[in-house]
């Protein structure tokens, strides 16, 4: 047999491997994010600069890591807190922070709620799509901001952690995976 007959006959096999791999799932690069604590991180999301940090995050205590999309509209963020709360605490926990964050925005739609255990650890996980009236320029008949969130809760020993994932609510159908991917991927020693 030849050698062109033999490499049509892997044609079909080509095809069909290149076809899994295209549906394979989100691409995720492996990073650690702190001491004991890695994840994985969307395939062409960068870490934000500090000045960009403090532009976006204007707090006290800024987060540990911040990454964002090519185009900066989708980002993933860690924050690590004092908390007075222990993992016994996880039941009450998810409670409060569904009532801040239905507090924090005008509308809120849960797409999950619920203690789910990644790598030997469980977290508070609240998905939710939220909406925001838009009142940054000035008024008017503006536009309400919707966003796909997913957030989770960790606490180890006396410090909350907390993983962020967003996306503008129109492109959920193509960041959810890739969100549920990155948190799946979550490793805390």
């Amino acid at each position: 047999m030849n050698s062109v007959s033999r490499f049509f006959r892997f044609v079909p096999l080509l095809g069909l491997l290149f076809g899994l791999l295209a549906f394979a799932g989100p691409g995720l690069k492996k990073t650690t994010v702190a001491k004991n604590l890695t994840m994985g991180v969307p395939d062409g999301f960068a870490p934000l600069p500090d000045e960009g940090i403090a532009a976006k995050y204007p707090a006290q205590r800024r987060p540990l890591a911040v990454f964002a999309s090519p185009n900066g509209q989708v980002g993933l963020s860690v924050s690590q807190k004092p908390t007075n709360f222990s993992n016994r605490d996880y039941g009450m926990l998810l409670k409060i922070y569904k009532a801040s964050i239905q507090n924090m925005y005008g509308k809120v739609q849960f797409l999950r709620e619920d203690i789910h255990t990644i790598n030997k650890r469980d977290f508070v996980v609240l998905e939710f799509v939220s909406t925001v009236a838009d009142n940054r320029r000035g008024g008017g008949n503006l536009a309400a901001i919707r966003k796909y969130q997913l957030v989770q809760y960790a606490i180890e020993g006396e410090q909350l952690y907390v993983f962020t994932f967003d996306a503008p609510a129109n492109e959920q159908a193509k960041w959810q995976p890739v969100a549920q991917a990155a948190m799946e991927s979550i490793v805390m020693k």
